[in-house]
Parts: structure tokens; sequence; C-alpha cells
């Protein structure tokens, strides 16, 4: 496979991204602290991403939720750029072992979830694509590099191979860029899951072959993604996956209880300079 496939995408070297056309005055403004019940979630002067910023928002509530539920000091110093104290973070991990619980999936839901999705567990199957990454990289104007994304997506939607490799030479922060974005041969387990998500998307209406319509964001920032070629696996019987659909499924119920708790959470705080889903109804199990 040439490249370098699904997880070092986010090589971050290279071209980076930014806004043009900033005044000297804007550049020099104050940048506000954002806190979480009175609790700064950076230094002065420091900026973060909306997502960096959104991450350390979620990880403070939990901290502070630990401290009310008395699985960590009130005396805890708090996290020095973002990370936790090791007690911190254990104190999290028992918070949501005792407030988030989840039913064992049942035979009957493994078996409709099997039946709806059979080819999510083909053995085998394949895709081999071309990509360029766009990264978030720290100072970067995110929106505008999103609308930079979105225009060359729907020119290179037009265009020919030879289009895609100038592109990605040009703008791309992928080492894959250098040979035209080329990723070669790629396995679901070789891909981030977001990237994964995309290339073997399960319904045939996004089962495209050539550049993909939509704008893929991941960890890294955002990907344009072409597909050359597919190659199907073969789907096995239910009973030799049977524990694979029960750990998605259980995957799937923790991410939404987690979603849930975190919006909770959310609702009940004081909240400056970040943004946040909130709720104000209990967690719904």
């Amino acid at each position: 496979m040439s490249g370098c496939g699904g997880g070092s995408c986010g090589c971050g070297g290279g071209k980076s991204q930014g806004a043009d056309g900033a005044s000297v005055a804007e550049a020099l403004a104050p940048i506000a602290v954002a806190r979480v019940n009175d609790v700064a979630l950076h230094a002065p002067g420091e900026a973060l991403g909306d997502e960096a910023l959104r991450q350390r928002a979620y990880a403070e509530l939990l901290r502070q939720a630990a401290q009310r539920a008395g699985l960590l000091a009130a005396t805890d110093p708090g996290p020095i750029d973002g990370v936790h104290s090791e007690a911190a973070s254990e104190a999290i991990e028992a918070l949501l072992a005792r407030e988030i619980t989840l039913p064992e999936p049942d035979e009957r839901a493994c078996r409709r979830y099997f039946a709806a999705h059979p080819q999510r567990f083909a053995q085998g199957e394949r895709v081999r694509a071309a990509h360029i990454l766009l990264a978030v990289t720290p100072g970067v104007d995110v929106a505008a590099l999103r609308a930079h994304a979105e225009g060359l997506l729907v020119r290179l939607r037009c265009e020919d191979e030879a289009a895609f490799a100038k592109a990605a030479a040009e703008n791309s922060n992928c080492p894959s860029g250098e040979q035209g974005g080329v990723l070669g041969w790629l396995t679901r387990d070789e891909c981030l899951p977001e990237i994964a998500s995309l290339l073997f998307a399960q319904d045939e209406a996004n089962r495209h072959t050539g550049v993909l319509p939509r704008l893929l964001s991941s960890r890294h920032g955002f990907h344009i993604l072409r597909v050359d070629e597919r190659e199907a696996g073969a789907v096995p019987d239910f009973a030799q996956v049977r524990g694979s659909v029960a750990a998605l499924l259980r995957h799937q119920l923790s991410v939404t209880a987690m979603r849930q708790y975190l919006d909770l959470l959310a609702g009940q705080a004081q909240l400056q300079g970040v943004s946040l889903s909130q709720a104000d109804s209990p967690l719904v199990q």
C-alpha cells in the first residue's frame, strides 16, 4: 500500500492553511478565557480551536462532577494544558462506571442489526483510494479552511485523476500528497473510524467510486476522498460474528449514553466562551 494509510493521515507537516487579510488589530485583540463554573480552560492569550476547547470543557465538566460525587478531592489542582492529574483521571473513570449503565444487547437485537447491515461484517472487503487532507493546525481559520476544502471538492468532482493528483500535491498535508494522494488498497481496520465509515458505507447510495460527494471532517482536518475500485468481502454466518455484532451495539449505546450524560452536565453548568450541547432532563438509559 502506498501513501500513509488511515492512521497516519494527521502528519500535520507540509503546507498549512490560514486566514488571509486579518487586520493587525484583530491579530492583537485579547482572547477571552473560556470557563466552566469559573474554572479557566486555558491560559490568558492562548488560542484553542473550537474542538479542542469543547474537549477541555467536557473533561472539566467530568472532573467537577467527580468532585461533587466525592470521588476526587476538592484540592485537586485541575488540568495543566488540558491534562488532568492521575487522580482526576481515575475518579472520572469511576464516575462514568457508576453513572452510565448499559443494557447488554440481546440475541434479537444482534440478529436484527446483522440482517440490516451484513456487509458491515464482511471479511476481506477492500477499497483502492486516494485522499487530500487539509489539516487543522494551530492558528488556522477553520471556517476559511472548510470553505477552501468545499470549493476544492466541488471542482475535483468535475475533473480527472490528473487534476486530483495536482490538487493533492498543492494542498494535502498528508505525505501521500507527493504521490497524488494515492493510498493504495485499504481495509476497514487500516483507516480511521470516521474515514472507514465513509469509504465502507453500507447503503448503496453511498458506495460510490470516483470522488466522494461529501467532505469528511476527522480529528486531523478535512478530507477529500476518492475511491478508484472496490473488492467485496465475504459475509460470514451470524454465529461467526455474533460477538462482534454485540460489541458494536454496546459501543453505540455507550456513545449515546456518554453524549446524553455530558449534555446533562453542560445544562447544569455555567459556561463562558464555549458552546456545548445542553440538556435539562435526566439521563435516558
